[in-house]
């Protein structure tokens, strides 16, 4: 967890696996459940408007409970928030407690509605740390491969003695038929044949 100065531009993506965060940050309990879940995190010392940077080109900024009951400078840090970083997918993280739960409606009516930014209410440091350990984990479409348009999607397949594959397993039978009787239908072909006609 060394300080990289180059590491981390606003435009820089981090490494798959790896969240970039401002100095800020670093002895926070939000870092702490991240480090936790086996997130590296790499420190920035300007990490620009945003307080982490995902490596699925994403970045969030959070808006703590004092934020909130503080009074509208959050709402400055937000516009310069969505102005910044316009090319990456914009997270805001908002706190949603007991105390700032009377102002809630109305930094989300801020945010989704006048700003068009992404909202997610958390109800704390941790559960954000857990819901970004999410995020950094699941891969994206370019971090698995380009996706071949022909290529058969992975399931179990349920091909028995007929030769039906697992969509014909699943069927219910004809009318009046339990799933069971369909399954014993599928499994004897000459049952099958003598129900159709």
């Amino acid at each position: 967890m060394e300080p990289r100065a180059a590491a981390a531009g606003l435009n820089a993506v981090p490494p798959y696996g790896h969240v970039v965060a401002g100095e800020k940050w670093r002895n926070s309990l939000l870092l702490r459940g991240l480090m936790g879940a086996g997130v590296k995190i790499l420190f920035e010392s300007e990490p620009g408007v945003a307080d982490l940077h995902l490596s699925n080109r994403s970045c969030i900024l959070y808006v703590s409970e004092c934020d909130i009951i503080a009074g509208s400078t959050y709402k400055r840090k937000l516009v310069r928030y969505r102005n910044a970083c316009s090319s990456l997918q914009e997270l805001v993280l908002v706190e949603n407690t007991h105390l700032s739960e009377q102002y809630f409606s109305a930094v989300q009516r801020f945010v989704v509605f006048d700003l068009g930014l992404t909202l997610l209410p958390v109800s704390g440091q941790t559960e954000a740390s857990q819901l970004i350990a999410q995020l950094v984990r699941e891969p994206t479409g370019s971090q698995r491969g380009p996706r071949e348009p022909f290529q058969e999607e992975e399931f179990v397949s349920a091909t028995g003695p007929t030769g039906c594959g697992a969509g014909a397993a699943d069927s219910r039978g004809g009318p009046g038929q339990s799933t069971s009787a369909a399954a014993a239908l599928l499994q004897h072909p000459s049952a099958l044949q003598g129900h159709a006609r």
